[in-house]
Order: structure tokens, then sequence, then C-alpha cells
């Protein structure tokens, strides 16, 4: 059974950092691509940033310069480190497995960038 648990979520303050954790079990962690995407309200589903099992990293322009996907094998584990917030990366982030034309996702952590 896939699992994907997404923590490291919260309110953050405009200009703030933080990092999200997505623990995965159940897949064999080294041959999947990695993801993060975001939903806001009102809004459909975005990719955010993406990881390959090979290491390669791809960026929404919204956060290119701004944020950092990594994966630990060793932890099953993908992060994203997140800087420099701004009120519109507001939404909750979604941690995504694939292989081919298989797809997991986690249930979510809410991400609020406010004042």
């Amino acid at each position: 059974q896939v699992q994907l648990v997404e923590s490291g979520g919260g309110l953050v303050q405009p200009g703030g950092s933080l990092r999200l954790s997505c623990a995965a079990s159940g897949i064999i962690f080294s041959i999947h691509h990695m993801g993060w995407y975001r939903q806001a309200p009102g809004k459909q589903r975005e990719l955010v940033a993406r990881i390959t099992s090979g290491g390669t990293a791809n960026y929404a322009d919204s956060v290119k310069g701004r944020s950092n996907i990594s994966r630990d094998g060793a932890k099953n584990t993908v992060y994203m480190q997140m800087d420099s917030l701004r009120p519109e990366d507001t939404a909750v982030y979604y941690c995504n497995a694939a292989l081919g034309a298989l797809s997991a996702w986690g249930q979510g952590a809410q991400v609020t960038v406010s004042s």
C-alpha cells in the first residue's frame, strides 16, 4: 500500500521560509519521480517542483530561485525548501510519486503565508 505523508506546513510571514517533507512507503522510492504540487482556493492544482529518480530537478517559474527540491533515498523522503515566501504561495501542497502511468498522492499540507 502506497503512502505519502507530508509534513512541515503551517503559517509563515511573508519573506519567511519553510521546509516541506514527504515520507514515502510502499514504493521503490529510488525509481520513482517525486514532485510537489499545490492547489490554492478556486484554482487548479499546479506543479511546483519535480525531481526525477536520477536527481534532475525542475521548477515552476513562480518558485524558481526561491525553492529547492531534494530527495534522500536512505529515508525515502523528498523535501522542498521554500524561501522568500509570498502570500500567493498560500495553498495546500501535495506530494506526488510517479512511475510511468502510475501516480500516488499524499493527503496535502496547508501552507499559509500571511502577516
